[in-house]
């Protein structure tokens, strides 16, 4: 029997999908995707797959790789959709198909414990505060107990902890093999497990790493693979790019300062003035972000000459300067104690590292990378590519492209037939393309209201208005609703007038990114829709424009402030722009556009999640009504049913409020 037709058999009514998916419903849509995914596995080569929301895509995938009785490596966007994949689907579908199969969970070592590191971190100032103390102590009694040292199973321990990385390594600290809890090791553990099974889960960011430095993970792995899907591939592109470039952070520098303290006082003590060298090094990167200064948070800094635009170059300059020399003092030091204990042999490799790409930033740029320095609480020099299709054609896919099976699918890949915003930057303009509708009847189960008396997007008065209708709303659905801006700037206006209208009122929780974790924050939105008097209001932006799942009514109303059109002074956004001029094509038209309408289609996307679903859909930009490109950017959405005014707004609130199944269409 062909794999083609064992696919269609597990899919047929009682079939093996039926045992595996609760209340499973056979659909064409999911059946055509697992079919052409069956197609590839057979055939070899590549497949991009756009599957939109509600198909079941996961299933369409791992269906035909797992009967294929091939080596399968599956690629995740995240931590968290690798956690289900692995803790949930897999085994779930590996039981109801009754494969013999063997599963593995790789993620990145910042995912693990590193048992060596955990062992120094009460001798580090930062593991002596009373807050880590009590946290590690923790950590201490569950390594005790653990067998895969994977972190997500701390649930005290976010991404935000100060003690994550006094418990973790990184590739400039990992010790590798003369690491003397290397035996023991939960990274080696997993990546050994990773070697010996028959179907590998690992994430994007892991991936494009080990690429990048050919550590001994996907090195080793991809090679005895043939069968590879990359889901929410619409990330494969951002997430490359990050590491195929060079990148240098005053964090990382602080991160070695307390390091080379941390081991020359416990190590060897007296044997060099610890405190001067740790002490030189800090300060000179302390200058180095002061000589940036004040900038907006999250600010990128275009960085086409000798410095980042805005700063003298002199100073800049001069400030790198001492920051690789003490680089460098440091690499002396350590290089006299390097017989003592392979700790000082893994940081004068990190010294010298730095201080090489210290050198490398002072020197000006090269025209085929783009260079930007991030500015936050810590700064970070960056230089990357524009994208990653030379890396997928040369190094993924290779001179043999028919040699592997390939499969890149997700809810939002572009807004034209040959999926173009996904496919040209990632180099796949020969691949099979489909794409497969969503079965969600969206004219009965959603509205669209586009605004039209509001002020024009860049006035200093929208957000304001934006925040008054939303008030109006959410108080008529008891909360129930998901805004999603395009800066920070306007999350915090409009998370302020909303907390300072409910806040007195006790009627609805306001919820804002960053006050608590991503997690936490859907968690607690999840519950409101569940405690009479106590709705939420959940304001986001970024990261909260994908990724989140709030199905039922926990989830009616997702109103996006603006257009997400990229910020036109982002460097990459430049560099990209210049690209298509110097290929005399429109850098709005074949760039600005296509990522507004891939990230509007995400930030929709929110609204809909199962067929009992019912809500409404705001864009509060009136450029939508006004431009020609308006039209564009509505097709991408789906086919949702118009709302003309206000009262027709409010009366669709009413019936989401009475759980009216009979609306109007």
């Amino acid at each position: 029997m062909s794999l083609q037709h064992k696919v269609l058999a597990a899919f047929e009514p009682g079939g093996a999908i039926g045992r595996a998916a609760d209340h499973f419903q056979p659909r064409q849509g999911q059946i055509d995707m697992a079919m052409a995914v069956a197609e590839v596995v057979e055939q070899g080569g590549a497949l991009v797959v756009e599957a939109s929301t509600g198909v079941g895509k996961t299933f369409s995938y791992l269906v035909p790789a797992l009967l294929s009785g091939e080596r399968v490596l599956l690629s995740t966007a995240t931590k968290t959709l690798q956690d289900q994949l692995f803790g949930r689907d897999l085994p779930r579908l590996v039981d109801a198909l009754r494969l013999p199969v063997s599963m593995a969970l790789l993620k990145g070592r910042a995912s693990y414990l590193c048992l060596h590191r955990m062992e120094q971190a009460p001798y580090t100032e930062a593991g002596r505060e009373r807050a880590s103390a009590r946290l590690l102590a923790r950590v201490q009694a569950w390594a005790q107990a653990t067998e895969t040292g994977d972190l997500a199973e701390l649930p005290d321990i976010d991404e935000r902890s100060p003690v994550l990385p006094l418990i973790t390594s990184t590739r400039e600290n990992c010790l590798g093999s003369t690491c003397p809890s290397f035996k023991t090791c939960h990274v080696v553990h997993a990546r050994r497990e990773a070697m010996a099974a028959d179907v590998v889960v690992i994430n994007h960011h892991l991936f494009f790493a080990d690429l990048a430095v050919r550590e001994s993970g996907m090195a080793e792995l991809l090679p005895t693979v043939r069968v590879v899907v990359f889901d929410e591939a619409h990330q494969l592109n951002e997430t490359g790019i990050q590491f195929l470039g060079s990148n240098l952070g005053t964090s990382q520098l602080l991160d070695l300062v307390r390091d080379v303290l941390a081991a020359g006082l416990q190590l060897a003590r007296g044997l060099a003035d610890w405190q001067g060298v740790a002490g030189r090094l800090e300060h000179a990167t302390r200058e180095l972000r002061l000589t940036i200064g004040k900038q907006p948070a999250s600010a990128r800094l275009g960085w086409q000459g000798h410095a980042p635009e805005g700063l003298e170059p002199e100073a800049w300059s001069r400030a790198l300067a001492d920051v690789q020399a003490a680089c460098e003092t440091a690499a002396k030091a350590l290089d006299t104690v390097s017989e003592l204990a392979p700790d000082f042999v893994r940081l004068h490799e990190r010294t010298l590292l730095f201080a090489s790409q210290l050198a490398h930033f002072s020197a000006p740029g090269t025209p085929e990378l783009v260079r930007w320095l991030e500015v936050g609480q810590h700064a970070r020099l960056v230089e990357s590519p524009l994208d990653i299709a030379q890396a997928v054609t040369a190094r993924i896919l290779g001179p043999e492209p028919q040699s592997r099976s390939w499969v890149f699918t997700s809810a939002t890949l572009g807004d034209d037939d040959q999926l173009s915003w996904f496919t040209g930057p990632c180099g796949l303009g020969n691949a099979r393309i489909l794409r497969v509708g969503s079965p969600f009847d969206y004219p009965r189960q959603a509205a669209l209201y586009l605004p039209r008396d509001l002020p024009r997007p860049n006035d200093p008065a929208h957000s304001l208005r934006v925040a008054a209708l939303v008030g109006d709303w959410a108080a008529s659905l008891g909360g129930r609703t998901m805004v999603l801006t395009t800066s920070l700037k306007a999350l915090r206006q409009i998370a302020q007038v909303l907390q300072d209208r409910f806040e007195s009122q006790g009627e609805l929780d306001v919820l804002v990114q960053g006050q608590l974790t991503r997690r936490e924050l859907i968690e607690r939105f999840r519950r409101g829709a569940q405690q009479p008097g106590r709705g939420c209001v959940l304001v986001g932006s970024a990261s909260f424009w994908e990724g989140i799942d709030v199905a039922g009514d926990a989830l009616q109303l997702v109103v996006i402030d603006k257009l997400p059109f990229p910020p036109p002074n982002d460097p990459l956004a430049q560099a990209r722009s210049r690209s298509l001029e110097d290929q005399g094509r429109s850098p709005f038209n074949d760039y600005f556009l296509p990522e507004a309408a891939v990230a509007l289609k995400q930030g929709a996307g929110r609204l809909i999640r199962r067929e009992s679903d019912r809500g409404a859909l705001v864009v509060c930009d009136t450029r939508l009504l006004e431009k020609g490109y308006g039209a564009r950017l509505l097709r991408a959405l789906p086919p949702m049913r118009r709302l003309q005014s206000p009262q027709e707004m409010q009366a669709w609130l009413d019936e989401l409020t009475r759980g009216d199944t009979t609306a109007a269409c």
